[in-house]
């Protein structure tokens, strides 16, 4: 019951808040543009500060340049616009012989002869006519047709104070608006360390260091944000206007100014933007060259300003994910029309930094933010049960251009195996779950060692430089009882996902030149361990995730001794945290090495394997010293 109470209060709670943000918009959405004028004014505010301006003085100066360059802007627009409205009918004349180009001009034309063909068809479908219907005539008097007489109606014309209102009224929404962004940017500037401390404040003071790292955090995300991409799309604008002026679209500096203030909406922005001057480009040129010349400038500039300067110089910013920026967008926009466009990714980067510091908003760094909401063992696991191995092989192979291949069976194949287990121990996860994760897992690694397999024969340096951390050994460099091709055995203890440690380790061992063999858990039963050839096999490897159940480990260990005297028996358990318990464990069941990570194991199998004393080199040893 409390839980749907709950839900019930977070609905009502939503409803309450997007209602408000709806019908109070007219008030919301000046406070929401006079915050991202204050960010970004903000700065320049410092500066004067810093050069010994008083804080009003600083505001008012900084505040009147900015609002009369916008004003200037708009204004030289306006009169482009006009000019531009002027010329239009010019253009009427280009557009009419193009589309009659289009048609083919004369009767020949496809467009013609499609026209007659469908014609003639109408005409052989249609199995009889209509009579036209004759006009409705008037019969008045003496039944002599009269003429049909046309009646305007017209409003009664006002007075002086009817046209002056008529033409005022729709000045006052855009001037009250613009005065309330005015109002509000000054205020915010001159009262910033006041609404700071109100809002630690609202937050509660008894946390203070959180409430200021969220405040720092949003005020340096959005300040970069809107800096960064002020100036990116300045130069934007001011290259589009140039190339356009130097194509001969006119008015090019208004098409400038549009494409870079549509900018700032996410990913249709751009091509908004191109749509005007693709249309007057249609309209003035005879031919299709400016057509063609306009398109390849807003796709070669768009290309470069996304693929490159963004990247380098704004990078990840804005925190927020490119399904977030998607969604944002589509939200802001239902919401407040054309002006939510543009404040949907500060108003997301918002969302997300309270959500990065507030626990009970912790969901909208979730499903907003791009930080990984899994780490590299949690997809690894999710991927095997899932039987996608295609994706964990991708991820194998990014982890690997930085890491070695030892690195990620410590980093991420094993923390995944201990999720597992965890798991398995809570109930969670059934046997037939943890058969697919150890069927997938032995696919997966079977991709790696192929990949690696390609790698060493195609010299590819990326694939190889990690694993210089540990030697690939060739034939000429194992011991003569090393060269079999089943010189390990790699064998789990008691379950799958004791199998699925095997195949990792027998896996790595491979790759590094060793020839591997794994067998199936079931073979330590008496009645299958007779059945099996130790023959040529210098080392055994009992791998176990669980070192709960040492019982197991002992019965196992004790069998495979008896059976293979011969042999070296390495104990791996893959959870021992305490390196006493572990070393205890392998002094009772008579092991020659134990391990506690697949590195470390790695190391022990080398370091056996090589021919001479000489080969264990000081790297490996330093390696091995570190992983222990």
């Amino acid at each position: 019951m409390k839980s749907s109470s709950s839900i019930v209060n977070a609905l009502n709670i939503f409803v309450i808040v997007i209602a408000t943000l709806y019908f109070a918009r007219e008030v919301l959405i000046p406070v929401a543009l006079a915050g991202i004028l204050s960010f970004m004014l903000a700065p320049p505010v410092r500066m004067l500060q810093n050069l010994r301006f008083p804080r009003g003085l600083a505001v008012i100066a900084v505040v009147l340049l900015a609002f009369t360059a916008i004003f200037a802007l708009g204004g030289v627009m306006a009169h482009e616009v006009t000019r531009l409205a002027e010329d239009l009918p010019r253009y009427q004349a280009t557009i009419s012989a193009k589309i009659e180009r289009l048609r083919g001009g004369g009767e020949a034309g496809t467009l013609k002869r499609a026209e007659r063909v469908l014609q003639e068809l109408g005409k052989e479908i249609g199995s009889s006519k209509e009579r036209p219907a004759q006009p409705l005539r008037a019969d008045l008097g003496a039944g002599k047709d009269q003429a049909l007489i046309p009646v305007e109606v017209h409003e009664p014309g006002g007075g002086p104070l009817e046209t002056v209102r008529s033409l005022i009224t729709p000045l006052l929404s855009p001037v009250a608006t613009t005065l309330l962004i005015v109002v509000f940017v000054v205020f915010i500037l001159l009262q910033r360390e006041d609404l700071r401390n109100r809002l630690i404040r609202l937050a509660g003071s008894t946390d203070i260091p959180h409430t200021t790292a969220a405040i720092d955090d949003a005020a340096h995300r959005l300040s970069r944000l809107f800096l960064t991409q002020l100036a990116i799309n300045t130069s934007f604008a001011i290259l589009v206007g140039f190339g356009l002026w130097l194509i001969g679209i006119p008015s090019a500096f208004v098409w400038g100014v549009l494409a870079g203030v549509l900018r700032f909406v996410p990913y249709v922005g751009s091509i908004l933007g191109m749509v005007f001057p693709l249309v007057l480009a249609l309209s003035v040129d005879p031919g299709w060259s400016m057509v063609l010349w306009t398109a390849a400038l807003f796709l070669g500039l768009e290309g470069m300003t996304g693929q490159v300067v963004e990247p380098i110089f704004a990078g990840h910013s804005s925190g927020l994910s490119p399904a977030a920026v998607v969604l944002a967008a589509t939200f802001w926009a239902w919401l407040w029309g054309p002006v939510g466009l543009v404040l949907a990714t500060p108003l997301t980067v918002i969302l997300v930094v309270l959500g990065r510091h507030a626990d009970a908003l912790k969901f909208l760094d979730v499903m907003f933010g791009n930080e990984p909401v899994l780490s590299d063992a949690e997809c690894f696991y999710q991927r095997m049960l899932a039987r996608d191995p295609v994706e964990a092989v991708e991820q194998a192979k990014s982890f690997m251009t930085r890491h070695s291949l030892s690195d990620y069976c410590d980093e991420v194949a094993r923390p995944a195996l201990m999720l597992a287990q965890t798991d398995t121990e809570r109930g969670i996860l059934e046997e037939d779950k943890t058969k697919i994760l150890r069927e997938t897992v032995d696919g997966l690694f079977a991709d790696i060692a192929h990949e690696h397999w390609v790698a060493r024969r195609e010299a590819h340096a990326a694939i190889l430089a990690p694993t210089a951390k540990l030697p690939i050994l060739s034939k000429d460099q194992l011991a003569l009882s090393w060269r079999s091709e089943a010189a390990l055995v790699s064998i789990g203890v008691r379950t799958e996902l004791d199998e699925a440690a095997a195949i990792v380790l027998s896996t790595l061992a491979n790759v590094h030149g060793i020839g591997t063999r794994i067998e199936r858990r079931e073979a330590l039963k008496a009645a299958n361990l007779t059945k099996l050839d130790f023959t040529g096999v210098s080392m055994i490897c009992l791998s176990s995730v669980d070192m709960k159940t040492p019982a197991h480990i002992h019965y196992a260990a004790r069998r495979l001794k008896r059976r293979a005297p011969h042999a070296k028996l390495l104990l791996a358990v893959w959870s021992a945290r305490d390196d006493k318990a572990l070393t205890g464990l392998m002094e009772a069941i008579g092991a020659d090495y134990s391990a506690a990570s697949f590195h470390q194991a790695a190391v022990i199998i080398l370091e056996e394997a090589a021919v001479r004393q000489q080969l264990r080199t000081e790297n490996l040893r330093n390696e091995y010293s570190a992983h222990a």
